[in-house]
């Protein structure tokens, strides 16, 4: 069977050879199956094929219609076979990973149309995996134990067996549970606060299992930019405790809606401290017979700990809108925290002492000690000059300290821009008044190739804008009703865009009592999982999807995707996240709050128009429209050419 999906010629460049299949493709093979034929796909291949051939990083920006994805799929394919190691496609979020990996999605169409068997396979965020001890747990305590009793009953047979498995199937993907509501989901999914190291349940755990198979793939492996970044944050500190790292070895990354890298990567740098945690970790090392001197440093940092998180919840601030909590950073809290590291260091003082001894478990040792050189890294950063961004999050358990360094392009500098491979970032909206330069300052990227496609569709006759004009400051009755009215004017098939879950409660909330006299069906993100809500959304014709992180990636092309409304414009959220970033910046404004906009805004419009035949209206909510001729000028040139914003009483 030949290697490529095509004859390759040893005495001819292979990068050279891929292109000319690759223009093969779109040129005759996929004409021939109904596509059309689109110039910006040979374009975009021909600069594709420099990056691959330069093994360098490359800002594809591609408008809607142009066939990107079907593009840079073609030549990672390709690549991964000539190098012999997987390509790793690294979408923004799990929804748009199943949008690539669906039966109708694009990979599906290239295997069918080309005759190729791709070996793609799926590696899903932690948090995305069922925690067999949660679930348990729930079983037995939670208000709601006879649900969590029927998914422990969907299980396969093997997680509840003591004897050896004999064979393995993909279990506890939060797509195979999608009856059950986010809330419900975070009860018995994977959290950062699970201690999976010592869980006897680990070799039967459907995260660990699926982790096992995503490594074979030949070709693809499709992740979230979360899991890429996590990957790449913990891979030398997995080699360290001899396991490997998350992802294998791969030949090059492609980032999807890549203009979201930066958030990603930050996440996955965050430390999450909490004192419950702590406690239950390091009272283990007193289990077996200990020196006093080490149970006494325990007991000591015990206290401290205690303090620390005391003195959080005393002067943490409610932040409006969000679920996060300030935290002053004054004398008080710098002075607690350097009596906790001192306490921490004597721990791991003894700790060194005690390990000579032999009394302590090894293994228990270990998973100790890298918890406190967590908590070290974590912690010293507030002796810089600068203090990192952090905020405090409340729960049932107790308050949870979250920390975030300031600035990641440096790791990322190094971790991942420095390699010899090929980088990939495509998405519609990566530039900035032309310029590539923000995005790629942000993530630490000296050296680039770039290029830009514009959409082929005919904008001005397919697409209407609008934007509310209001008398005054509208309630929140008032722009329910008018949601209604649009929703009426294109008979359901709408995508209502919320900048926030806060936002989408209220909505839900306010139209409750409208929702009872018409018979679209409504369907709310969080209310079932997100892939399994598209599903019903695009197949029920008449429906209307609620959401909150659907500004990017959804493909609905058809009528089942009419109108999108914009319940506000929208602006980065009022977190110490944005907060740290406005107030390093000289102009907020224009370089922090109006970009953020300008880029989500493009693509929140862009899931309108998504094939030559569709058509429907884009409506903006925002009260701000009104007032300032200025805002509306900047949402203007954001709109595609011909598409004039008009108001609309």
């Amino acid at each position: 069977m030949n290697r490529y999906p095509f004859e390759y010629e040893k005495s001819k460049p292979f990068l050279q050879q891929v292109g000319e299949w690759v223009a093969d493709v779109f040129y005759d093979i996929l004409p021939e199956a109904g596509f059309e034929v689109r110039d910006e796909q040979i374009y975009m291949a021909y600069q594709l094929e420099r990056a691959f051939a330069d093994k360098a990083t490359i800002f594809a920006e591609a408008g809607v219609g142009t066939g990107k994805t079907l593009v840079y799929l073609l030549y990672s394919i390709c690549y991964a076979r000539y190098t012999g190691k997987p390509v790793i496609i690294a979408c923004a979020d799990e929804s748009l990973i199943e949008q690539l990996a669906k039966p109708e999605g694009d990979l599906a169409k290239l295997a069918k149309h080309l005759d190729l068997a791709i070996d793609a396979r799926l590696g899903k965020s932690p948090d995305k995996y069922l925690c067999l001890v949660k679930l348990d747990q729930a079983r037995e305590k939670d208000a709601e134990a006879e649900l969590f009793e029927s998914v422990a009953a969907e299980l396969p047979g093997f997680v509840y067996r003591s004897a050896a498995m004999q064979s393995f199937h993909a279990y506890g993907d939060r797509k195979q549970f999608p009856h059950l509501n986010d809330e419900q989901w975070e009860r018995i999914n994977w959290d950062p606060f699970q201690d999976c190291f010592v869980c006897d349940r680990r070799h039967r755990c459907g995260q660990t299992l699926s982790r096992d198979h995503y490594r074979g793939s030949a070709d693809l492996i499709v992740c979230s930019h979360d899991f890429y970044m996590e990957h790449v944050w913990t891979y030398e500190s997995r080699k360290r405790e001899g396991q490997l790292p998350l992802l294998p070895e791969h030949s090059a990354v492609v980032f999807d809606e890549g203009h979201l890298l930066e958030a990603a990567a930050q996440k996955a740098l965050t430390y999450r401290l909490k004192h419950s945690v702590f406690e239950a970790l390091i009272t283990r090392m007193l289990e077996g017979e200990v020196r006093e001197s080490l149970a006494l440093s325990i007991e000591d940092a015990l206290q401290r700990s205690d303090a620390l998180f005391h003195l959080l919840e005393k002067t943490s601030v409610e932040i409006a809108g969000s679920d996060r909590l300030r935290i002053p950073v004054d004398d008080a809290l710098l002075k607690e925290i350097g009596l906790f590291r001192k306490a921490l260091d004597r721990v791991e003082e003894e700790l060194v002492f005690e390990s000579e001894l032999y009394t302590l478990n090894d293994y228990h040792l270990k998973i100790v000690e890298e918890h406190l050189e967590m908590m070290q890294r974590a912690l010293v950063l507030f002796a810089r000059s600068e203090p990192p961004i952090c905020w405090a999050q409340d729960s049932a358990e107790g308050l949870t300290l979250v920390i975030m360094p300031r600035a990641v392009k440096e790791v990322l500098r190094e971790r991942v821009f420095s390699q010899r491979m090929p980088v990939v970032f495509s998405s519609a909206t990566l530039s900035a008044g032309g310029s590539f330069d923000y995005v790629a300052d942000s993530l630490g990227i000296d050296k680039y190739l770039s290029f830009r496609v514009d959409s082929p569709y005919e904008y001005e006759e397919k697409m209407e804008a609008l934007a509310v004009r209001w008398a005054g400051k509208p309630s929140l009755d008032e722009k329910t009703r008018k949601a209604m009215e649009l929703i009426r004017r294109t008979d359901g098939r709408a995508l209502l865009l919320f900048p926030s879950k806060e936002e989408l409660g209220r909505f839900k909330r306010a139209g409750e009592e409208a929702r009872r006299y018409v018979d679209y069906p409504f369907y709310f993100e969080g209310e079932r999982e997100i892939s399994d809500l598209i599903s019903s959304f695009q197949n029920d014709e008449r429906s209307v999807l609620a959401a909150v992180t659907l500004w990017e990636g959804l493909d609905i092309p058809g009528p089942s995707l009419s109108n999108v409304i914009v319940w506000t414009l929208p602006w980065p959220p009022n977190d110490p996240v944005f907060e740290a970033r406005r107030n390093a910046s000289g102009n907020p404004y224009a370089e922090v709050d109006l970009p953020y906009m300008q880029l989500r805004l493009r693509q929140g419009v862009g899931r309108l128009i998504r094939t030559r035949e569709d058509r429907g209206i884009v409506a903006l909510l925002d009260e701000r429209l009104t007032e300032s001729e200025e805002l509306r000028s900047v949402v203007q040139e954001l709109l595609p050419a011909g598409v004039e914003l008009r108001l609309e009483q």
